[in-house]
């Protein structure tokens, strides 16, 4: 476990306290940026992937309406449809 030294604006650290209380910062921050960790994480991949369902292959995610019709025949037959 490493130690560091943050430097943040007063109100933040005050609504941070007032959540966890000061005890509890380090946690806090820890899974505070965890998270958003995983989140720019997923932004990457979903950024790697636009695009890659192209084609009469994939007309399920052709617009929204299409793409309920898909998940309702999908819920309806168990995924055998």
């Amino acid at each position: 476990m490493a130690r560091t030294h943050v430097v943040m604006a007063d109100e933040l650290l005050g609504a941070i306290d007032k959540v966890v209380g000061q005890r509890g910062r380090s946690r806090f921050l820890e899974e505070a940026a965890k998270e958003k960790l995983q989140r720019l994480d997923l932004e990457k991949a979903i950024k790697r992937s636009a695009g890659i369902a192209r084609g009469s292959a994939y007309k399920q995610w052709r617009d929204e309406p299409a793409t309920r019709e898909w998940v309702r025949e999908a819920r309806r037959t168990g995924g055998r449809g």
